[in-house]
């Protein structure tokens, strides 16, 4: 660590202090300012719970006390999200890299990973298992790097239009050790890749806020996450329809097609899947706060 990156632990805490006082005023959860300092500065929750890094004479910082603070004006004024100024976030049994190029991987995502292998089970066929695998609109690779981490011999082919989220999502993979298992491509859904009638599954968390809606999103979001990868048009289903529409080339007969999707979004969505009739068992399910928040469906058998 440079020079500049080192505080005391007392002026730690009197940062600490101003930043929670900060917080309570603006409506922030106070619990923020205690995460961020796990991240940035290392410590514990016993040293911040007891408040013993006080007394330590010198600590090393990320980043330097005077650019901690004005990330943190940024959170109480600008609404910047606290994952952004961390620059990592929790996902799964995951610490992943986030900039303000990637989506922050939700909690609620989380379940797409365990039933991708739900499905796998239930279909009960081990060259799912071994086979190829996609990830359509990657980001920070959240989606990428769980498919690979529960199918340990699959390989997993992870598409993202944009250069700088697939710089996060290598970043990411090779800090977990799954790069070997992941091949990244910049391109358009399907467009990069040469797989047709190969792929085991399809996993995607698509664009699928109506276009409308997008700025009247929390701030967090509206102000600081990329619109590419919320703005799903007029309907907000514009790339669930083209998923739906272009991932029966891509998938084998019995692969698996799994998304995530908005509230109020599932009926519409099994409706697609029925009409275009190369899908069958179109599945919705729940995320943990009720919500129908998951299709899955697969690719009739030929023959």
């Amino acid at each position: 660590m440079s020079q500049q990156l080192l505080t005391s632990g007392l002026a730690l805490w009197q940062w600490r202090s101003a930043a929670q006082q900060a917080a309570l005023a603006a409506n922030i959860p106070v619990t923020e300012v205690d995460w961020l300092l796990q991240e940035v500065a290392g410590l514990d929750r016993l040293s911040l719970r007891l408040e013993s890094f006080k007394n330590l004479p010198q600590i090393s910082l990320q980043l330097s006390l005077e650019e901690l603070e004005t990330l943190w004006q940024r959170r109480i004024n600008e609404h910047l999200p606290v994952q952004y100024i961390a620059g990592v976030t929790p996902w799964r049994h995951f610490k992943l890299a986030v900039s303000p190029a990637v989506l922050i991987p939700r909690p609620e995502t989380e379940y797409l990973i365990d039933l991708a292998v739900a499905a796998v089970q239930k279909k009960r066929h081990r060259q799912l298992e071994l086979g190829h695998w996609a990830d359509l609109g990657t980001g920070s690779g959240a989606i990428a790097l769980g498919l690979a981490q529960a199918l340990p011999k699959a390989t997993i082919h992870a598409v993202d239009c944009s250069a700088a989220a697939l710089a996060v999502a290598r970043q990411n993979a090779q800090a977990l050790d799954l790069a070997r298992q992941i091949h990244f491509y910049q391109g358009s859904w399907w467009e990069p890749l040469d797989l047709k009638g190969q792929l085991s599954g399809m996993v995607s968390n698509p664009p699928y806020i109506p276009s409308q809606l997008v700025p009247q999103l929390q701030p967090e979001v509206a102000l600081h996450e990329p619109w590419l990868a919320l703005n799903g048009g007029d309907d907000g289903l514009d790339c669930i329809r083209h998923l739906i529409a272009t991932s029966v080339d891509y998938l084998q007969s019995g692969g698996i097609w799994l998304i995530e999707m908005m509230a109020g979004q599932a009926e519409i969505v099994a409706a697609l899947l029925q009409s275009q009739g190369s899908y069958c068992n179109v599945e919705i399910y729940p995320d943990l706060a009720g919500i129908e928040r998951f299709a899955v469906a697969y690719r009739k058998d030929e023959g």
